[in-house]
């Protein structure tokens, strides 16, 4: 990504705003399903020299976890402030494939089994490491649609005995504001 970065033009930079549904999961964890939350937040689309190739930083709210198969109605809430910064390639028009490195920052985490609620933030790691790797499609009006597996690559809890990673679904619709022209 720094390689891309210094071929990009700044003048060429795109923001806008994003945002969708996410379908999360643990790794390591049999004993869990899919939890359903969603993630909004803005990118900046900066174009390289090479007009195919551009790289997108963003920053955004994700509401992650899980849910227990069992009968207790145990799940799990986290919340992180995810900032990815992915290389794209554009084609065909409109279409992008996208991947790159992210950081994310716990903002919350709280554990519920029937009505209790319980914070166990103190038991995660403050920043936890992931790759994204998506599709995506932008209109000519600058409406977008983004699909995108994060591939969680650091263990979310601060334990070295419970190694767990979170492995996110993304969907995503994004709107890029116009270059304003001088």
């Amino acid at each position: 990504a720094l390689l891309f970065m210094a071929g990009a033009k700044a003048q060429s930079a795109h923001f806008g705003l994003k945002g969708g549904l996410n379908a999360s999961s643990l790794s390591n964890s049999s004993s869990s399903e899919t939890k359903i939350g969603f993630n909004a937040g803005i990118l900046a689309h900066i174009h390289t020299s090479n007009k195919m190739w551009a790289i997108q930083p963003e920053i955004y709210y994700s509401d992650e976890g899980a849910k227990s198969k069992s009968n207790n109605d145990v799940k799990l809430d986290l919340g992180y402030i995810n900032i990815p910064v992915l290389a794209q390639y554009m084609f065909d028009q409109g279409w992008r494939v996208e991947a790159g490195p992210q950081v994310g920052f716990a903002v919350s985490a709280k554990s519920k089994e029937g009505s209790a609620t319980t914070d166990i933030k103190s038991s995660l790691n403050s920043a936890v490491f992931s790759i994204p790797v998506g599709l995506g499609y932008l209109t000519s009006t600058g409406l977008g649609f983004d699909a995108r597996y994060n591939f969680g690559i650091s263990n979310i809890y601060k334990s070295s005995l419970t190694k767990v990673h979170s492995n996110v679904f993304q969907f995503d619709v994004f709107y890029q504001f116009p270059e304003k022209r001088s």
